[in-house]
């Protein structure tokens, strides 16, 4: 009998997150910061726990009390976490965020709430993914350093109460009588001493508040469900860097797909495809700024290698995302190898353009006409494309096997080509219409001739094959075919048959005949699960869709926060939180919505009107 996994002491899904659009930090509700990158997003971690217990370090404040019954919120419209410790005589509360003013501090303010309340810190910084030993030295103003290397890479944490510099690390205990506050403040290294005080948290705190709150107050959103929007969107926002315009898929890496097993994956950089999906979702919402600025981060890598683009960047835009692992660490419930880099930067994606001409297409009819120079760039890609798109690749799923031609593939080029026509002909855009227009049109031959399945009544995963992808779901979302057509219908019956259990949808099976190239079944795929719903309310079974976006609602973890997958028990799995869940979540809760409320259009992706049939579509 194999060994019995060891048990996390803060699951994934027992989290929330903070951060300054530049990185972020993962708080558990016993007052662990566990996950951290320092400086950016995708540098090494100060702080790993999560992955690692006894090496990973961690950045702890908590009220001491061991039968404290724990609760975890955000601040409404923020994205301020609040961590509670309520006892029968005391209760206890740790306000914590980072402010957005460029300064890359973390803030934890501390408050005796009910009657007098002792709170513990612990700080045990590792540096360099735990890599470096740091030193520690007092300084001015009560604070303390923590330096590594040859000493130029250094942080420093000031607190309102004496603290304890020790071999391992940083310690104090504060006593607070009620009402009474105190604060510790991590800044980045520099070489003067901020002046950090009462005043300053207070300020801090308010800025950041009103960023968050003026944030959400210019987004529209739909009726139904709009605190769960709201707290998709301002996860999406935060995944965004201030300072490069790039957007990470998710906060973390090496987090399981297969608890134990080798899907271990570092899912902190810059997707073209994640990207282009999470302007599509705010761009729903009525947010544009962020796919101008991702359109300059991708245009300046379209220049260096055009028209080729990577399906991955790092978050700057510079060098490559270079796989490795770390030995040195134990992996999250002993799932090894802990991976940094990606390997896939490299692959060839055909949908990529696909994702990235969609995602313009929104914001050229919102924004208007894009520049010449900005269209000569996009045209130019579309071009190479009609010469390429039937080349092999690896797929939306990024395939650890060999190269193949994926439906996912196929369809995304059908897109890049049908979106480059629309926004050329919008804005009287030069372009080879004429070619354009025949190579889509056969794109679309290729799919219903070379990927239907007459057997399995669906179009199928690979060219020829008969094993079924839940990137299927996308057709209509994208409005490849009428939702209403005897074919799609028919697919959507066997995806259900083949890949849907309740709310839960795998991506694929993986089978001898549809191989991936690794070992072992990971868990439903949650962004499926989205479109599965928005796909449902599409063809028209809106009762259906309804209670299904409920039932995985209730997978959410206690802020609304996802992961990348579900097991079969509804442990997260994967790096969180994932942007491609909570990008999937709002297209359905707007879809959705506007079928509830009787609209019959979707005027931003849709022709199709609803049809409600209240018996399914089994």
């Amino acid at each position: 009998m194999p060994n019995a996994l060891p048990k996390p002491r803060n699951p994934i899904d027992q989290h929330g997150v903070i951060g300054d659009m530049r990185t972020l930090a993962l708080v558990t509700p016993d007052g662990r910061i566990d996950f951290f990158s320092y400086p950016e997003i995708d540098s090494p971690t100060l702080f790993a726990s999560l992955l690692d217990e006894e090496k990973g370090g961690e950045f702890r404040l908590w009220m001491d009390a061991d039968q404290a019954k724990l609760k975890q919120i955000y601040l409404p419209d923020t994205n301020i976490l609040l961590n509670r410790f309520l006892t029968d005589g005391q209760i206890g509360e740790v306000t914590e965020f980072m402010p957005l003013d460029g300064s890359g501090r973390i803030i934890r303010r501390a408050r005796a709430i009910v009657g007098s309340v002792d709170f513990l810190l612990k700080i045990t910084p590792a540096p360099d993914y735990a890599r470096q030993t740091p030193r520690y030295d007092p300084v001015d103003g009560g604070g303390v350093k923590v330096s590594w290397g040859d000493g130029d890479d250094a942080v420093y944490f000031y607190a309102s109460a004496p603290v304890e510099i020790g071999e391992n690390g940083i310690g104090a205990r504060i006593r607070l009588k009620e009402d009474e506050t105190c604060h510790v403040v991590m800044c980045p290294g520099r070489a003067e001493v901020p002046k950090i005080d009462e005043n300053y948290v207070a300020e801090a705190f308010r800025q950041t508040s009103d960023f968050w709150h003026n944030w959400v107050r210019r987004g529209t959103y739909p009726t139904y469900w709009r605190e769960l929007v709201v707290r998709s969107a301002l996860t999406l926002k935060l995944l965004t860097s201030s300072k490069h315009g790039s957007i990470a898929a998710a906060a973390t890496f090496g987090l399981p797909e297969t608890p134990g097993g080798e899907r271990n994956w570092d899912y902190r950089f810059c997707w073209v495809r994640d990207s282009a999906f999470t302007l599509y979702a705010l761009s729903r919402l009525n947010y544009y700024d962020e796919a101008e600025a991702f359109m300059h981060f991708l245009m300046e890598r379209a220049v260096e290698r055009a028209p080729h683009l990577q399906i991955m960047y790092k978050m700057d835009g510079q060098g490559e995302p270079v796989e490795s692992e770390l030995d040195h660490l134990s992996g999250y419930m002993a799932s090894r190898p802990v991976r940094i880099g990606n390997g896939a930067f490299d692959q060839r994606q055909m949908d990529i353009y696909g994702e990235l001409l969609d995602s313009i297409y929104i914001s050229t009819r919102a924004r208007g006409k894009p520049s010449y120079s900005v269209w000569t760039r996009i045209s130019g890609i579309v071009d190479w494309l009609c010469d390429n798109w039937r080349l092999p690749d690896r797929g939306i799923w990024e395939s650890r096997g060999e190269d193949r031609e994926y439906l996912s593939s196929r369809l995304m080029s059908w897109v890049a080509l049908d979106r480059g026509m629309r926004i050329a002909a919008r804005h009287s855009l030069p372009a080879d219409i004429v070619r354009w227009r025949v190579e889509r049109d056969r794109i679309q031959k290729s799919i219903v001739e070379e990927f239907w399945n007459e057997e399995v009544g669906a179009f199928t995963q690979v060219k020829g094959g008969t094993g079924l992808d839940a990137v299927v779901l996308l057709m209509p979302l994208v409005r490849f075919i009428n939702p209403r057509d005897p074919m799609w219908t028919s697919t959507l019956r066997a995806v259900r048959r083949e890949l849907v259990h309740d709310c839960l949808v795998m991506r694929y099976h993986n089978t001898d005949e549809n191989p991936d190239g690794l070992e072992g079944e990971e868990g439903a795929f949650t962004i499926c699960s989205f479109w599965y719903i928005e796909a449902l309310a599409r063809t028209g079974y809106t009762a259906e869709a309804r209670l299904l976006f409920e039932k995985l609602h209730a997978y959410a973890n206690h802020l609304g926060l996802y992961s990348e997958e579900l097991s079969k028990s509804g442990e997260h799995l994967g790096n969180f939180p994932q942007a491609l869940t909570h990008l999937s979540l709002i297209s359905a809760a707007i879809w959705l919505d506007r079928a509830l409320n009787g609209d019959r259009q979707d005027p931003t992706n849709a022709t199709y009107g609803i049809l409600e049939d209240p018996d399914g579509i089994t």
